[in-house]
């Protein structure tokens, strides 16, 4: 006696949903976004390079300054930097911190206003930031850089002299505290999305309210706490009325952070120089332009893998 086998069923065609119309429309559109980004980001880049190449290609006696443009370029990148990482490294510890009491330690009554009060410095512009650190800011810190003269001016940071509190380093704490309300809006809301089991059962565990914020809410919110870090880091590098308001700038490399003989960042050379400039100095500008954005393309491009890096660990 033999068995029969039955033959294997075939998988029935599945049958393809039609779209709706506004399903396509939303879709188109969205695509039609996405498209406009890349060919705006390509003409900019464009229109960048094509105005640069006067002064990349020019001699070195045609250039201000007779040097070249890649070392007055390297002078402003160097101090672009310099600002940029003294505003991270003041800027995002204290915004994560901002965020954290808001979330997980301030009463409901004290959160809510001190969250409007945060994000409403956002609002202020940057020539406000500026003429407050010149006219409030810098006279203050007059006598904290003396004192770091005299104390600590066996450090290069703080070799001084001290003239005026016009110096990268309150140019600096300017900018963390521009980019503080970017960084504490971020993080706050990641950290409100982490899960209240965890909380819990952290809690429940015998944790204190600090350990469960530190294995339980931050672990959850590192992706994120990056991600606001590197757009603070992003609205730093592009600052310029601020800077060029507070910095008083002499050229050159230095570490000297309280000293007035300051290198200058790209975005504020160009806005003080622009509009007195003509010919192969508008170029100049221009390509000090495309290296700011060259370095902004890549801050954006690590910060995107660092996220990812973070997300999957």
């Amino acid at each position: 006696m033999t068995a029969t086998t039955t033959p294997p069923r075939e998988a029935a065609p599945q049958q393809r949903v039609k779209q709706r119309p506004g399903d396509r429309v939303f879709k188109g559109l969205a695509t039609g976004a996405g498209l406009t980004i890349l060919v705006i980001l390509a003409g900019v880049a464009a229109f960048l390079v094509y105005q640069a190449a006067p002064a990349l290609t020019a001699s070195s006696q045609d250039i201000a300054g007779g040097r070249g443009f890649w070392p007055l370029a390297g002078e402003l990148v160097f101090g672009t930097l310099l600002a940029s990482a003294l505003a991270l490294l003041i800027g995002a510890p204290l915004g994560v911190g901002i965020a954290l009491f808001i979330t997980h330690y301030a009463p409901r009554k004290l959160a809510a206003p001190l969250a409007y009060l945060i994000d409403l410095l956002a609002a202020i512009p940057s020539i406000v930031y500026g003429l407050w650190g010149v006219f409030v800011f810098a006279p203050a810190l007059v006598p904290v850089y003396a004192w770091l003269g005299t104390n600590l001016g066996w450090f290069p940071l703080f070799a001084g002299p001290v003239s005026s509190g016009r110096t990268m380093l309150t140019a600096g704490l300017v900018l963390a505290v521009m980019i503080l309300p970017v960084i504490t809006a971020l993080s706050r809301e990641v950290f409100r999305q982490t899960p209240t089991l965890q909380q819990e059962a952290a809690l429940a565990l015998g944790a204190t309210r600090w350990e469960m914020v530190k294995y339980a809410v931050i672990p959850y919110g590192k992706s994120g706490v990056v991600a606001a870090s590197m757009l603070g880091l992003g609205r730093a590098l592009g600052e310029t009325m601020a800077v060029a308001a507070v910095l008083s700038v002499a050229g050159g490399v230095t570490f000297n952070l309280i000293s007035t003989q300051n290198p200058g960042t790209i975005a504020a050379n160009i806005a003080l120089n622009f509009p007195e400039s003509s010919g192969l100095a508008v170029n100049t500008l221009v390509a000090t332009g495309l290296v700011l954005f060259v370095i902004t393309f890549l801050v954006n491009f690590a910060a995107r893998a660092v996220v990812a890096r973070t997300s999957k660990g």
